[in-house]
């Protein structure tokens, strides 16, 4: 197996692996499990979640609940995993530097924005679930899951490219806004989600269409996206008032309903079939996700349709992205010396 396959595997292997990660931290922060070790790396001083009563010596204020604090520490030797499996990609991306020169940047950022979720991981310990960094944790691990994904994509691209420098096409024009705009959306949409969670406001609105009987409710805006609140003592289970809560729930749903009208726009717009297809993908995806946030407020948030809204949005996430990447786009002549520029750039 030559380097730039070995890249590839290594991506897609690692890619399910974010996407594990992303699940089991969904996971733990659904059945609140966030706290379940008191400390970092370790649980109670011990690399492995110890007895109780060497756990009650360690750390007397915080009773051990062992299945809280395995979830936990899973999580952690996943993403300890993911971590290495970080290191052996830009190794192998280093070694294929001459037939993908740019495969190394993409990898080293790679590796950067893991050592960046480590410490994110510290401090979501540290600071007692202090919602910024929750949320801030969440888009990371959507981001490293993203960028492995366009690695492995990327790697499997030099045959296209190869056939698009040998057609002396180059693509140049731009994306059409509505696309952008739903990425956007959507990133703002992940962003709420996570927020929502962090703070304990996923029934801050109950029953639908409706919040709480009314279609516009008591909320306090200010309060529910106050990002420069105190740190601390603990935010398990939340500190926001009532009003707060229906305020970041009630702003969830309405950019969830921007970006469905987008993509519907976007449809729209979408002139061949696979377009469409790829486009039609992320709105059944979109309403797979409207239908289990329905779900998720008539019935108190159960756990597995929870778990599944997590994992939707991230499907969603890639849906659009490759939406992005797929785009037809016009072209136009080029010379020689920006064939090869474009071939080295389209196999990164």
């Amino acid at each position: 197996m030559n380097n730039l396959k070995t890249v590839r595997t290594l991506a897609l292997l690692a890619a399910f692996m974010a996407f594990t990660v992303v699940m089991l931290g969904a996971a733990t922060r659904l059945l609140d499990a966030g706290l379940g070790c008191p400390d970092w790396p370790g649980c109670y001083g011990r690399l492995v979640v110890p007895q109780a009563h060497i756990a009650a010596q360690f750390a007397p204020h915080a009773p051990l609940e062992a299945e809280k604090a395995w979830m936990e520490m899973i999580h952690r030797y996943l993403a300890a995993s993911l971590g290495l499996m970080a290191i052996l990609l830009v190794f192998f991306s280093w070694r294929a530097r001459t037939q993908a020169p740019g495969l190394l940047r993409w990898t080293s950022l790679l590796l950067a924005l893991v050592i960046v979720q480590g410490a994110f991981g510290a401090w979501t310990v540290t600071l007692k679930l202090w919602p910024q960094v929750v949320t801030l944790h969440l888009l990371g691990g959507f981001s490293c899951l993203l960028l492995l994904s366009f690695i492995a994509w990327r790697v499997h691209q030099p045959e296209a490219a190869a056939v698009s420098s040998a057609g002396r096409q180059v693509p140049t024009a731009r994306r059409p806004r509505m696309l952008w705009l739903a990425l956007l959306l959507l990133v703002l949409q992940i962003a709420l989600g996570g927020w929502t969670s962090s703070n304990y406001a996923g029934i801050g609105c109950m029953g639908f269409p409706t919040c709480n009987g009314q279609w516009w409710p008591e909320m306090d805006f200010s309060s529910a996206f106050h990002l420069t609140q105190s740190i601390g003592p603990d935010y398990l289970y939340g500190q926001l008032h009532a009003s707060a809560r229906s305020a970041i729930q009630w702003t969830h749903r309405l950019v969830a309903l921007a970006l469905g009208l987008t993509l519907l726009v976007l449809y729209w717009q979408a002139q061949r079939s696979e377009q469409r297809r790829v486009v039609l993908c992320c709105l059944g995806l979109y309403l797979l996700q409207v239908g289990l946030g329905i779900i998720l407020v008539v019935w108190s948030l159960p756990f597995p349709p929870a778990l599944l809204h997590t994992a939707g949005a991230a499907l969603l996430l890639l849906a659009v992205v490759y939406c992005a990447l797929i785009w037809p786009r016009q072209s136009e002549p080029v010379n020689q010396r920006q064939k090869t520029w474009h071939l080295a750039e389209e196999v990164i």
